[in-house]
C-alpha cells in the first residue's frame, strides 16, 4: 500500500523540528525512504512540501538540505504570530460553534488546574492545544494553514517555558474563551494579542537551531 505524501511530509517536519534533522543537514531521497520505510517517490513529494514551507532548501551539487534560518529569520516568526492569532481569535468569536467552545472552555479548566499544581509538559501539550482549537474555531482554512505552519517553525527554532506565569497565562485564556463565547471579536483580537506578546516573551532560541548575523555573512560567497 502506498504511504500518502502528506504523512511521510508529516515525519520528516516532526525529525525536523525536534532536531533529529540537524540544521544544514542533508536529506537524501534513498536514506529518508530508508528511515521511513516507504518508497522514493513520496519522500520527493514530501520534501517539496517542505521547501515550500520553509523548512528546507535545495542547493547545487548538495541536493536537499534542512534549512539554516537566521535570528532575524526567527524573530520575525514571533512578529508574524502577534499578527496573525488576534486575527485568527477575532474570527473565532464571530464563527465558533458549541462545541469549539466547550472544547476550549474544558481546556480553561485544566489548564487553571495544572498551572496551579505545576507540571511544564502537561501546560506545553495544553497550551497548543488550546490555540489550535482557537485556530479551527476560525473556520479559515488559509489562516488554519498559516498558523499551523508558524508554529511548527517556532516550535523548531524556540523553547518556551511553559512554567512563565503559567497562572497568569491560563487567567488570559479564560478571558479570551469569555469574549469568544459572547462573540465579541474586539476584545478576543485584543487578549490573543497580548497571550501572543506574553508567549514571545518566555521563548528562548534553541542552541544549533539558528545562525546568528555574523554567521550569516560569513556564508556570502560561499559555495553551494
Amino acid at each position: 500500500m502506498r504511504v500518502p505524501a502528506h504523512s511521510v511530509c508529516t515525519a520528516i517536519r516532526d525529525d525536523i523540528v525536534s532536531g533529529v534533522h540537524e540544521r544544514g543537514a542533508r536529506l537524501t531521497e534513498e536514506l529518508l525512504a530508508r528511515r521511513y520505510g516507504v518508497s522514493r517517490v513520496p519522500v520527493r513529494e514530501a520534501l517539496r512540501t517542505l521547501e515550500a514551507e520553509g523548512f528546507v532548501v535545495t542547493r547545487r551539487h548538495a541536493g536537499a538540505c534542512v534549512a539554516e534560518p537566521t535570528e532575524q529569520d526567527a524573530a520575525d516568526l514571533l512578529e508574524i504570530r502577534t499578527l496573525l492569532e488576534p486575527l485568527a481569535a477575532a474570527r473565532a468569536a464571530q464563527r465558533r460553534t458549541d462545541a469549539h467552545l466547550k472544547v476550549l472552555r474544558g481546556l480553561v479548566r485544566l489548564g487553571q488546574e495544572r498551572a496551579r499544581r505545576g507540571g511544564a509538559e502537561d501546560l506545553r501539550a495544553l497550551d497548543t492545544w488550546f490555540r489550535e482549537t482557537l485556530t479551527q474555531a476560525s473556520a479559515g482554512p488559509g489562516l488554519i494553514a498559516l498558523l499551523t505552519q508558524l508554529r511548527h517553525k517556532i516550535a523548531w527554532m524556540y523553547v518556551a517555558d511553559a512554567r512563565a506565569a503559567a497562572t497568569e497565562v491560563w487567567a488570559g485564556y479564560a478571558a479570551l474563551t469569555d469574549a469568544v463565547a459572547r462573540r465579541d471579536a474586539d476584545r478576543a483580537r485584543a487578549l490573543a494579542l497580548l497571550g501572543a506578546e506574553r508567549a514571545a516573551a518566555a521563548c528562548r532560541l534553541r542552541a544549533g537551531r539558528v545562525r546568528n548575523p555574523q554567521q550569516a555573512g560569513n556564508k556570502v560567497g560561499a559555495p553551494n
